[in-house]
């Protein structure tokens, strides 16, 4: 460690000579901060949740381009020749390299957070784990950035081989474009590069729960790091004019991708791969019936699946086959007659359901029964939230105390909102149920899981449960029904 502080020393007095180098260690990180605050400028608290994005952004730039551009740039210009005639050897050249870059990263980082926090975003929460954290993501990507050095013979090549990475990694590996809005073939694919482990450990240390939300990311981080860096060190040239296939180089290349072959192939074997929550459910069946649900004591998220199970299934006095079928006053609308014209869409699907189901179907949502609701409905069929699907917290989950002001907020205001007040309970439902979408279209991670009990609560509030049962069925068996 004490060889390699000369050589820091060095190391960075040649990168500050680097006008390139610059750019992609302080500019680039910055240009990246500046979009995401744009981009995602209607949030709440600004790139609180985007900090392990933008933090892994800046090591991944450092390592595709800062680290492999000075050192391509250094031995093209006999800088290594140079070195090569002192007695410094090749594990300390390597280990001052990666100490002079590591030591520009976390000053960039710095940079990154400090200009974050200057426009609103709050100090993060775990200010060691994020050293530590960040720490690993650059021991990972550094290693990679020995292996595009040692690669490349000339600073255009640097240019191709980073790209190579930097823009899959950015795009399918979890870093730009947020795993829950990948397809499930893509989370597949981002479970073999690192990104992925980046922002989900950097990201628990900033809002999150600390480290320990993170073990499995750490350990990849640690292989791919470590493989990287042996690689780098075992491929090192002096001179450009060596080539690395000529000393059996390639099981060393090869050592550096089994890596990321192996992290992945761990992530499968251990269920990594999706991006799950708490609540989420198995993969749904890809068929036209597998989006309909069934009441079943699994699919709601707390205590209230006794008493609404019980309301399907009791008859006040013999009349009703639902509990609670009563009218508040002012609340009962009067039945609505169905649209003498319907869309081409709409008859197709009743036509289909007719054909699958001898029994007659409802035409007016009052003429719903308990029959209907157990023969078309499955909730053990429901997607999983890899798209715009809603998810709904649990018992177990916490909201922090942010995005609870929001939600006590949003309580308070449903009541008095336009849309909510239209006479016809279906169309109304429907409106309340816009509500719980638009959390999960901006990603609000922090908050779209207790929408849709918010929502569903006052449902329940302004609607009788008899009838607002009977919408809910209208509404999943017409999805296309209804105003915008």
């Amino acid at each position: 460690m004490t060889s390699a502080l000369p050589q820091l020393w060095i190391g960075l007095r040649l990168y500050f000579r680097n006008k390139m180098a610059l750019l992609y260690g302080y500019l680039f990180p910055t240009i990246f901060l500046v979009a995401f605050a744009v981009l995602y400028r209607h949030e709440a608290i600004p790139l609180v949740r985007h900090m392990g994005e933008l933090l892994t952004v800046t090591a991944l730039g450092g390592a595709c381009f800062g680290l492999p551009t000075a050192m391509v740039s250094e031995r093209e210009r006999g800088v290594w020749r140079r070195f090569r005639l002192t007695p410094v050897s090749t594990v300390q050249l390597v280990a001052g390299t990666i100490l002079t870059r590591y030591f520009l990263l976390v000053t960039a980082a710095l940079l990154q957070i400090a200009l974050a926090m200057g426009i609103g975003m709050p100090l993060p929460d775990h200010l060691v784990d994020l050293w530590l954290a960040f720490t690993l993501v650059s021991f990972a990507f550094l290693g990679l950035g020995l292996v595009i050095a040692m690669l490349a013979d000339n600073v255009p090549a640097v240019q191709a081989l980073g790209q190579s990475i930097f823009l899959p990694m950015l795009i399918i590996g979890g870093v730009a474009v947020r795993l829950e809005s990948l397809p499930a073939w893509a989370q597949h694919v981002s479970a073999f590069f690192p990104g992925r482990y980046a922002v989900e450990a950097i990201q628990v240390t900033v809002n999150g729960n600390g480290l320990g939300d993170a073990r499995f990311s750490l350990l990849a981080l640690l292989l791919i790091g470590f493989a990287g860096c042996l690689a780098g060190a075992k491929l090192f040239r002096w001179d450009a004019e060596q080539r690395f296939v000529d000393r059996s180089g390639k099981r060393w290349l090869g050592l550096a991708l089994a890596a990321w072959v192996e992290v992945g192939i761990m992530a499968e074997s251990t269920g990594q791969i999706f991006n799950r929550r708490p609540d989420a459910g198995q993969p749904a069946q890809a068929t036209a019936d597998s989006m309909l649900i069934r009441p079943d004591t699994a699919a709601m998220p707390d205590a209230r699946q006794d008493a609404d199970t019980a309301a399907l299934r009791a008859a006040p006095d013999g009349n009703s086959e639902f509990a609670g079928v009563g009218t508040h006053e002012g609340d009962a609308a009067e039945p609505q007659a169905p649209s003498d014209v319907q869309s081409d869409a709409t008859n197709r699907t009743r036509t289909e359901q007719e054909e699958a189901y001898p029994a007659p179907f409802p035409i007016r949502w009052e003429e719903v029964t308990l029959e209907n609701i157990e023969r078309d409905l499955q909730f053990d069929r429901l997607p999983e939230d890899t798209g715009v699907v809603a998810p709904v917290a649990t018992k177990a989950d916490r909201i922090a105390p942010g995005p609870a002001e929001q939600l006590q907020c949003l309580r308070s205001n449903l009541g008095f909102w336009g849309p909510g007040q239209v006479n016809d309970p279906v169309q109304r439902t429907r409106n309340y149920l816009y509500i719980a979408a638009v959390p999960d279209m901006f990603q609000y991670d922090e908050l779209e899981r207790w929408v849709p009990l918010a929502v569903f609560d006052h449902l329940r509030y302004v609607i009788p449960e008899g009838d607002l049962v009977k919408v809910l069925y209208w509404i999943a068996t017409h999805p296309e029904e209804g105003d915008l």
